[in-house]
């Protein structure tokens, strides 16, 4: 199973990259040489992937106009007036993802690939007959700019569990990376709503894996983070 299409999530306010989104969205701030959109659509042009919705709100305009020419992936929008959150913005997207599994991906997460391309080690897990979706998990003590205590223990199945306090169950980072199918989303709230709405829906089904991932993840929420994040880049010459 190859998905063919992918979610940018690119709508948010933020917030926490003040005063750097004072005049431009979150999606368009730079990393070392390039925005942090494209750094998420190039991993998802590398997977095979040939089509991508992406959600606009905050400055939506300047993604647009940045975005207007790529090819690889093509790109449609999706804008959102009010702004509906992870769950209500994909949800509104559904039509043009298709009927199959399909890719999402925050905006505010950078990724590097460890041995092979992180998507489709995803694609690679995918069961359809068990599974509604598959998140990407990264160790909290490898990963850039994270200092929580991560969001879920897995099983040796790939299964998932929401984080308990108990330290003997090693509990991973969600790194905003996932493969999910169009299922997931029958019978939600409507409106605005957040997909850890559906995500606890399918942990009680037993429905929702996971994969630890293999490379580099960095969580760019802040100016300081983002100024890390370029250092390390540009130290390991992926960058400028």
């Amino acid at each position: 199973m190859r998905p063919k299409s992918a979610m940018v999530l690119a709508a948010g306010l933020g917030l926490r990259m003040r005063p750097l989104t004072d005049h431009r969205p979150k999606p368009m701030i730079e990393v070392a040489g390039q925005t942090l959109i494209d750094w998420a659509l190039t991993r998802i042009a590398d997977a095979g992937v040939s089509r991508a919705v992406v959600n606009l709100h905050y400055l939506g305009e300047q993604i647009q106009a940045h975005l207007k020419d790529r090819t690889a992936p093509t790109i449609s929008f999706s804008p959102e007036d009010p702004i509906l959150e992870t769950g209500g913005g994909i949800e509104r997207a559904l039509a043009e993802l298709g009927t199959e599994p399909f890719f999402a991906c925050n905006s505010d997460g950078l990724w590097l690939d460890g041995q092979q391309n992180a998507l489709t080690r995803l694609a690679d897990m995918w069961d359809d007959d068990t599974m509604d979706g598959v998140l990407l998990l990264h160790d909290p003590a490898q990963a850039m700019s994270y200092d929580g205590p991560g969001d879920f223990t897995i099983a040796s199945n790939g299964q998932l569990t929401r984080r308990t306090d108990d330290p003997a169950n090693k509990a991973y980072v969600f790194t905003g990376v996932q493969l999910l199918h169009p299922r997931l989303f029958t019978d939600t709230p409507g409106g605005a709503y957040s997909l850890n709405v559906l995500y606890d829906r399918a942990l009680a089904a037993g429905r929702l894996y996971g994969l630890v991932h293999d490379g580099a993840w960095f969580h760019v929420g802040t100016p300081e983070a983002r100024d890390a994040t370029e250092a390390w880049l540009i130290e390991h010459g992926l960058g400028q």
